[in-house]
Formats: structure tokens, sequence, C-alpha cells
């Protein structure tokens, strides 16, 4: 006989972070009962998984949560600036307190699968049915390293950026920076500044300006409407889903981060993609010249845009002189051995997988990545938030944009339950 007295929540939200807090409170303003599940506390990544000298990238006036803005409700004082890991948290914290959500911390949702138009949800502490359930965990699940890691001479201390907080955790000697996302230049600082010696297998990612005639090139952007731009109207929306961010520095005030000037001011030695390990050899593609080159064009482009837009509303600000390279590379050196060039450890910085294993709804595309319009899926009551190009570029998988996309989201639960979307009342 089946057991008729399993619990029953309206709304069953995954994951604790500023996403699934937002679309909790959006949904409590609607008269909608949620229940958050979180599988550590809240905010966990803010909390655990950001080294010790962490800040934004996006300035603090960008930090938007559902009637929370910084230098609004929350009253921030430096909405140019760019907070600290503990300042972060901090104003998530004080969000949460505002809302008051439904949060359940220390529970693992292990299996969500659909039921005669609800759901069954199992957790490490029991079962719920529910009649809608929001996704919002996040993309940075697993970790992400190439299989010929495992190569590499156990002589050679290896990290993950997840678990990597400052220096002192590596031993001495010079380091290989893997990866050249918004963490990997980051955390090249973090070496440079401690008189480390840093190699850095560069990868493909653009780059930004950060100050551009006289203000944030943020602010440039934001004015001109570049945030608002949707996945639909990009021109080459496979490009803007796959491409890493623009990498840029909120370190002392903000900055732009030039990996040439690194070389030639740091002594920074660079390379190509990495491509293989083996002992302690290492090899590389023969695309630096090619990856530097690239995120060059990226972010003179984005200087044109600013220009464009400083001519199309006649707006009177400094003009700069023409972006010109520091430095050319002489070769491309496809091969290093890792003691002779007396590396001693390798800081994995290429980024994380999302895992949705335990998600059973045929939502997911031949890469296991969920298809969506604006969050919401094909299976009815499924939802995903925290996700970039949600819906635009600055969506809700950035500060500023989880504002619209979990008051959207809240729209279309709130429509699904009036439109008669109901639970099973069985497991």
């Amino acid at each position: 006989m089946k057991d008729t007295q399993i619990p029953h929540i309206p709304v069953v939200i995954v994951g604790g972070g500023q996403a699934g807090l937002s679309t909790a409170y959006c949904l409590k303003q609607k008269g909608i009962e949620s229940t958050i599940f979180e599988r550590h506390e809240k905010f966990h990544s803010w909390r655990n998984n950001r080294w010790d000298s962490f800040c934004l990238v996006t300035p603090n006036w960008q930090c938007r949560l559902p009637d929370f803005h910084y230098d609004r409700e929350y009253g921030g004082t430096d909405p140019d600036g760019f907070m600290l890991k503990d300042e972060i948290t901090a104003y998530v914290d004080a969000f949460a307190e505002m809302t008051q959500p439904n949060l359940r911390e220390g529970v693992d949702v292990t299996r969500v699968v659909p039921r005669d138009g609800g759901f069954t949800v199992e957790t490490s502490v029991g079962t719920w049915t529910c009649e809608q359930v929001v996704i919002a965990t996040g993309g940075y699940d697993t970790p992400i390293e190439p299989a010929y890691a495992k190569n590499l001479s156990p002589e050679i201390f290896q990290m993950h950026s997840v678990d990597y907080r400052n220096v002192e955790q590596f031993p001495e000697g010079g380091v290989l920076i893997v990866g050249t996302g918004q963490s990997g230049v980051q955390l090249m600082e973090d070496f440079t500044r401690a008189g480390r010696d840093v190699h850095l297998a560069v990868g493909p990612a653009p780059r930004s300006p950060r100050k551009y005639r006289g203000r944030d090139a943020t602010d440039w952007l934001y004015d001109a409407g570049h945030y608002n731009l949707t996945i639909a109207q990009h021109p080459d929306p496979h490009k803007a889903l796959t491409q890493t961010n623009h990498y840029m520095s909120g370190r002392d005030g903000g900055k732009e981060i030039d990996l040439r000037k690194f070389h030639v001011d740091h002594g920074v030695e660079l390379y190509g993609s990495l491509a293989d390990m083996d002992g302690t050899s290492v090899k590389f593609l023969p695309d630096l010249t090619k990856n530097l080159d690239d995120a060059d064009r990226s972010y003179v482009g984005i200087r044109n845009q600013i220009d464009a837009h400083i001519q199309w509303e006649s707006i009177d600000a400094p003009v700069e002189p023409p972006f010109e390279k520091v430095w050319e590379p002489a070769e491309e050196r496809t091969e290093i051995d890792l003691a002779e060039a007396g590396i001693s450890s390798v800081l994995w910085a290429i980024g994380f997988r999302p895992d949705y294993s335990w998600i059973e709804a045929d939502v997911f595309d031949a890469r296991g990545k969920p298809v969506f319009d604006r969050g919401v899926t094909a299976q009815p009551g499924l939802h995903f938030i925290g996700l970039g190009w949600l819906n635009t570029w600055g969506g809700s998988g950035r500060f500023l944009g989880i504002e619209e996309d979990s008051r959207y989201l809240a729209d279309q639960i709130a429509a699904q339950v009036h439109t008669g979307v109901k639970h099973s009342e069985y497991a």
C-alpha cells in the first residue's frame, strides 16, 4: 500500500545561494510557500570556496538582490568599489536576515523525479512531494582537471582553484597556473605579489578594459544597454553560452589585466594552452600568440563599443591613446621540464562542470546542460535559476541580473500553480 503521509511542499528550491534565496523571496511576495534545501550552509560557496584575497570583479552597485540593492536598501557606501569576500558574505547574510526564508541547511537532495504533474524529492533526511522544483545549484559542482593530470610526477604538488586560499599552501619553488579566466589571472597576481616564480598556461579567455575614458568600463556598457542584450538577440548565441567570462580585477580599486605586461613587469612566463603531462614533462599547444591576440581583440572591441556609445550620445569624455602591445612572444615554447624550470607546483584554474545526474527529467541536451526558456523547462514545474544567460548577459549568474530573473520565474511558477499544475498525491 502506498504511503500517503509523505510531507508536501508547494515549491522546493534546491540550493541556498543568492539565486535560491531571491526566488524564495519573490515567491513569498506572491503568497507561495517554498522550502530551500541546501546541502551545506547558506552561501556556502562565498564562505568556503573563495581565496583569502578574493574580491568582486564588478562594482558593488551591481549587487542588486530583490528589494535589497547594495546602495539602496543595504546602505552600502562604496558603490564604485569592489567588496572583499567577507563583505560579500555580510551583504548576502543581511539579505537572508531581511527575507527570512524557510531554509533547511545540511540537507542533500539526492533525487528529483517527476510524478503525475508534480515531483518526488528525495533527500538525505527524508522524502517530500511538491508541485514545483527550482534548481538553484549553479554550475560549479565538479572541479575540472584533465585526465593527464594523473600522469604528473608525484613530486609535483597539485591543487585546484576551489581549494586555493593563499600562496602559503604551496611548497617553495615556481608554480604553473593553468587557465586564464577570472580566477586564473587573479591567482597569478597572488603569486607574483608573494615574489614567486609564475608560469602561466594561457587559454582562450577574453579580457576587458577596467577604466576607460574616465569611467569603469562596466558603467559605460550598462548605460549603453549591453547588459540588457538577450540571448535571443545575440548574434552568436553558441559563443555567448560557451565563452569564458572576460578577465579583469577588482583588486586595489579595480584594474585591468594585461598578461603581456605581467610578463614584462613581473617576469611571468607565458605558454599556450596546456596539452599533455608525463612525469615532469609538460606540453603546450602553439597558440600563445593567437590567445593573446584574441584577448586583446576583445579588449579593443569593448573600447570601440564604448567609443561608439559616447559618440552617439554626444558625451564629453576624455580621449585615451589607442592600445599598443607591450610585448610579443619571440617563439612558441611547446614543451618544458618542470623540474629543470624550478616548478614545484601546478594550480588548476580551468573551471567546473555542473552535475545534474540526480534530476530524472528529459530537459538536458547532449552535453548534459539544461534546456530552458528563461529558466522554464519543457517539464512542467521544473525550473533553473542562477546560471549565466538565463535571459540576458547580466542574468542570474551575476548579482546584477538576479532580481529580474527571480521575479520572472516567480511569475511563471505562480501562473503554473494557478492554471492547475498539480503534484502527485502519492510517492
